[in-house]
């Protein structure tokens, strides 16, 4: 849902019946949309025209539909002119690259709403999806018309000639801001180098931000474009609320622990974290409190990531842990330097990302003089991570340093087209909890950008790690990014400021939420490192099944995903049942008690001692009993267990009161009469 600022109230899609196919338009309805946004409104006509289109606008403003409803227009134009039989008319004319496999998928469906009533005539495929090589190949071999893939996918199959674009129309990139950051620079210039494309052929640009990486696409890719910037109406800062805790890495926990479980946080909340390893940790620690979470990460299959996704943003489980490991690579120009000399296992990734940001295309001829004059500083920094790659093969066996380059290689190149902080539509989400505090102030950007979208208010908490408290704790204060979060949030705080929002405290009671202290660190301590790992190795083998099943059995069963629950608890720690609840004697004055009138939904505000029954003035009301036992028509009570009748028409136990009512008669008796 977008907002609707961004919405044009003076057109309706009706409006392009000159434009677009009846049976686009229906489609449209179908999907719920009647009324273009501002950039679809402007996008659409210019794109059919066969312009070139630069858009630049914020997340959830209908980027997606901007390009695909042109693109599937300009295919059927093109099929509906040819004959059944011509051998020209099933081709790939369209190609969407994006930067990640997540929103591949988010593309992917789009696309197929949006063909619902032309699905036998155009043939959409998403490359980047997570089927196998083998059948990739028998998918386009049938030449799809439209194809959705990550650059490094789309080069794998243009060299294996599985994908041939020689007739291709339509150029997309999405997320253009993101694809040269996620390391996929070498990929597009490549694709662009001459050998697969066409001479002539329209290009999108969809970007967030103009930044030096969407320039550089621009001059590859463009050629006299239509740019559209869509200038926001109102202060997004007003809609978000943003606030820092300066705290130890165990307290980490300890302020999770109380924020959630006292319901301080209300709403669907993303909990971010670094790595896969912390992401498992903090959900076996919050399931010691029965806080039900589920974990997104690389390591899951892309169809259990997608589903994940899905099921989050219709409100099935509120919390999801991710792992946002592509903001370790997202390092701001001052830590460039630095991050050169401390990562070892990078070389090659660090070395692709600074040649990215500095050397221009080679296909460009115009722009050779700044080619040769960035090339030059790069000889030395490559030259001296090779010498220190080989010295550091020379003092160890030469054969595993090389297995384990390849195994790190490859780990980054999967890596890399996993990302949950931008492209990825959470609908709805009230929090965004850095847990872990990104490695650079754009990483944070894209991160809080997942609240506060379409007019909603948001809220984001950071905790932040000082220098002196880090590597406290070994086993849970040892994060090498943390070590440097003082330096990253004087940078975050510059920033945002510079927008115009302000990073505030987050004020607490801290001689309140010691009180949790010991159940806190009850519950650190089951969450061993082996329980991690058995965790790990369970959740992959269940999501690989899930996964599985996902492809073939829910094609004919769509609604039979009871089972596939994502937050299933993981349980390789010991529970302790009594952790589930908070006692009364822990629970602050000003904190909101779950009433038992509601059924736990609503909460009652405790003036005096804040305990669970409920107050009325200062007097609490005490037990009340499910049946009243003063009224005058049921005077007779039922007993709990043996005896004869009592006092005042009350049975003893398990007897029948007999002084005030009436005794029944046995209907069997009266049968047949």
């Amino acid at each position: 849902m977008v907002d609707a600022h961004l919405v044009d109230g003076k057109t309706t899609f009706s409006s392009f019946s000159h434009l677009l196919d009846a049976r686009l338009l229906r489609a449209l309805a179908d999907m719920g949309f009647a009324r273009p946004t501002l950039v679809q409104s402007k996008a659409i006509p210019l794109a059919l025209e066969s312009r070139d289109i630069l858009a630049r606008a914020r997340t959830g403003s209908g980027k997606t539909a901007a390009y695909c409803v042109p693109v599937v227009q300009k295919v059927l134009t093109a099929k509906s002119s040819l004959d059944s039989e011509d051998s020209a008319r099933q081709t790939t004319r369209a190609l969407i690259l994006v930067p990640t496999r997540e929103l591949s998928e988010q593309v992917s469906s789009y696309l197929k709403g949006l063909c619902k009533y032309c699905e036998d005539i155009v043939a959409v495929a998403n490359a980047a999806g997570s089927t196998s090589p083998h059948l990739q190949r028998t998918l386009l071999s049938d030449r799809p018309d439209i194809v959705i893939a990550t650059p490094a996918r789309a080069l794998a199959l243009l060299q294996s000639k599985a994908l041939v674009v020689s007739h291709l129309e339509s150029l997309v990139i999405d997320e253009a801001d993101l694809v040269l950051s996620y390391g996929h620079d070498d990929d597009i210039r490549q694709i662009f180098s001459g050998a697969y494309l066409p001479k002539v052929y329209q290009s999108f640009l969809m970007s967030a931000t103009m930044t030096e990486d969407v320039e550089l696409l621009k001059g590859l890719t463009l050629r006299n474009p239509a740019i559209l910037k869509l200038e926001d109406g109102e202060d997004e800062a007003a809609h978000l609320s943003q606030y820092a805790v300066k705290c130890s890495e165990v307290d980490k926990f300890l302020l999770t622990y109380v924020i959630l479980k006292l319901k301080l946080i209300r709403g669907k909340t993303i909990l971010f974290v670094n790595d896969v390893d912390r992401s498992y940790r903090l959900k076996l620690f919050l399931e010691q409190f029965s806080i039900k979470s589920c974990v997104l990460n690389s390591e899951l299959p892309l169809n259990s990531r997608y589903h994940t996704v899905q099921e989050f943003n219709k409100g099935v489980y509120d919390y999801i842990i991710a792992t946002d490991e592509s903001g370790l690579q997202e390092n701001d120009e001052e830590e460039e330097a630095d991050e050169d000399e401390d990562e070892d296992g990078g070389e090659e990734e660090v070395e692709k990302f600074t040649s990215t940001q500095r050397d221009e295309p080679s296909s460009s001829q115009t722009k050779a003089q700044p080619e040769s004059q960035s090339s030059e500083p790069l000889k030395p920094s490559a030259k001296r991570k090779r010498e220190q790659a080989n010295s550091k093969s020379s003092s160890s066996t030469s054969q595993p340093s090389k297995r384990s380059r390849t195994l790190k290689s490859k780990t980054k190149r999967s890596d890399r087209e996993y990302g949950v902080t931008r492209g990825v539509d959470f609908i709805d989400v009230a929090c965004v909890l850095n847990f872990d505090l990104p490695s650079s102030s754009r990483s944070y950007t894209h991160r809080v950008g997942r609240t506060a979208r379409a007019g909603r208010t948001g809220m984001a908490l950071s905790f932040v790690v000082p220098r002196a408290e880090w590597g406290k704790n070994k086993i849970v204060g040892c994060l090498p990014s943390a070590q440097h979060d003082e330096r990253v949030f004087s940078r975050i705080e510059k920033e945002q400021g510079a927008r115009g929002s302000k990073m505030m405290e987050y004020n607490f009671d801290m001689k309140q939420v010691e009180a949790f202290r010991y159940r806190m660190e009850d519950a650190l301590r089951s969450v061993t490192r082996s329980a991690i790992k058995e965790a790990r190795i369970k959740e992959l083998k269940e999501e690989v099944l899930n996964s599985d099943k996902l492809k073939a059995h829910f094609e004919d069963n769509p609604l039979d995903l009871e089972y596939l629950r994502h937050d299933k608890p993981l349980h390789p720690t010991r529970i302790q049942s009594h952790m589930k609840h908070v006692p009364k004697y822990l629970l602050p004055r000003t904190a909101p008690i779950p009433s038992a009138a509601t059924g736990g939904a609503g909460i009652v505000e405790g003036t005096g001692t804040g305990g669970a029954e409920g107050t009325e003035g200062d007097k609490p009301v005490g037990f009340v009993p499910f049946k009243k036992t003063n009224h005058p028509h049921s005077q007779g009570g039922r007993g709990r267990g043996r005896g004869g009748p009592g006092k005042n028409g009350r049975g003893g136990r398990g007897g029948r009161g007999t002084m005030g009512g009436k005794k029944k008669s046995d209907p069997l008796k009266k049968f047949g009469r």
